[in-house]
């Protein structure tokens, strides 16, 4: 079975070849989609704008089912029924709900979230598990991937993240028209960082950042997701628009985020360092196809990536419609290149993290942001930038802030 994934890419679809220059490719992407030179609309550098469905409540009574004993039950969330093991262990860790089935089964609650719960489980109020950071053995600090997610294991699934799964990710969002723009990581309760291509031409005030979210079609996690304003965009000031080299921003909060299990900073690595792991992992709520055939994930996604080599990448893009005289930028890494497994459009400025440390830690740093690649789920590898060049400059700038360094060193 392929595994598919989407975040925002930026992908070259124009017919580009020969002996056309990088920045006319940019253009077919960047564009009017009619081909033309038309200068650059105001959506943050997409050919596309990603807009979620809105999140509707049932208001209906809830719903009662027969279960295959002959038991009533009634759809209820997930942390409002009994789980069937105890919620508590011996050595007072929570066990977790459950399992929660996210393929749609007509006999069974509508609602992802939703579990149908028999006479006499049913709670008034929420199973509140004790915080994760409390037990006995976990490392502390940024970086920390709750493998598998929090509260319950996904029945079913290939490639959806558990829920909290990737602490760190978070969804730009346009205030104006509620659009979502693109991904981005916490680095601090009060700072993003981002793809500067998605922000460039958005005002600050017109931008908020989402952060815990999980299922957009839902509110029923036991964890709600939060929203902030952003005061401040901080661009890179050697940006490159014409081939999107330094492609990388910080976005500064108006408040900050509330950290809890399910929202918590990324680490980020020391100046120049380079992660040759193939375990990495980028996550989001982009398409599982390239154009009109795909479809934007409504749980978000998660894809476990290889990192390329530069020059391997290099040759491979030279492959593509990008032409052999084609040179990767070096403020750039590459991961990927397995075909059926990729990241897509949907959400540009996305974190892909590698591990670090000791494996039994789960801890990993930000690697790379997801910035463009040719069409999705093919052989060759995507493009990210490569952050690890960049953390002189982030430090500096969050010293200014007097925000410091701590929140996403790992050491």
């Amino acid at each position: 079975m392929q595994i598919t994934f989407s975040l925002l890419v930026v992908l070259f679809v124009g017919n580009s070849c020969g002996q056309n220059n990088l920045n006319d490719r940019v253009q077919n992407v960047f564009g009017t989609n009619n081909g033309s030179s038309a200068p650059l609309s105001n959506t943050g550098g997409f050919g596309e704008i990603v807009t979620p469905e809105p999140i509707v409540e049932p208001t209906t009574a809830p719903t009662i089912l027969t279960s295959n004993t002959g038991e009533q039950c009634k759809c209820v969330p997930y942390y409002l029924c009994d789980p069937v093991t105890n919620t508590t262990r011996t050595d007072g860790r929570f066990d977790g709900f459950g399992l929660i089935d996210i393929r749609f089964d007509p006999q069974s609650c509508q609602d992802v979230l939703d579990v149908c719960c028999k006479e006499g489980k049913e709670r008034e109020d929420p199973i509140t598990p004790p915080p994760v950071t409390t037990q006995p053995g976990r490392p502390r600090g940024c970086g920390i991937r709750n493998v598998g997610g929090l509260d319950f294991t996904l029945l079913g699934n290939t490639n959806e993240a558990g829920f909290g799964e990737f602490p760190w990710t978070v969804a730009l969002i346009r205030i104006r028209d509620d659009a979502c723009l693109c991904g981005g990581s916490l680095i601090h309760n009060s700072v993003i960082i981002t793809g500067n291509h998605c922000v460039r031409l958005v005002p600050s005030n017109d931008l908020k950042v989402r952060a815990g979210e999980w299922d957009t079609q839902t509110t029923k996690e036991r964890l709600p997701f939060q929203e902030r304003t952003v005061s401040r965009i901080i661009s890179h000031p050697s940006y490159n628009a014409k081939n999107l080299a330094n492609n990388i921003a910080l976005l500064v909060l108006t408040s900050p985020f509330q950290l809890m299990d399910h929202i918590n900073p990324i680490c980020l690595p020391q100046q120049g360092f380079l992660s040759t792991s193939n375990a990495c992992y980028a996550s989001g709520w982009g398409k599982d196809l390239f154009g009109k055939a795909g479809r934007y994930s409504v749980i978000m996604k998660r894809v476990q990536l290889p990192m390329v080599p530069a020059q391997q990448c290099e040759a491979a893009l030279q492959n593509t419609r990008l032409g052999p005289t084609f040179q990767l930028d070096p403020t750039f890494v590459c991961a990927g290149g397995v075909p059926g497994v990729d990241t897509c459009t949907g959400d540009g400025g996305a974190p892909l993290v590698c591990p670090v440390g000791a494996a039994a830690d789960n801890r990993y740093v930000q690697t790379g942001i997801v910035s463009w690649g040719i069409g999705c789920l093919e052989k060759h590898p995507a493009v990210y930038t490569h952050v690890a060049l960049y953390r002189n400059w982030i430090d500096n700038h969050m010293n200014n802030l007097n925000f410091g360094t701590s929140s996403y060193s790992s050491q």
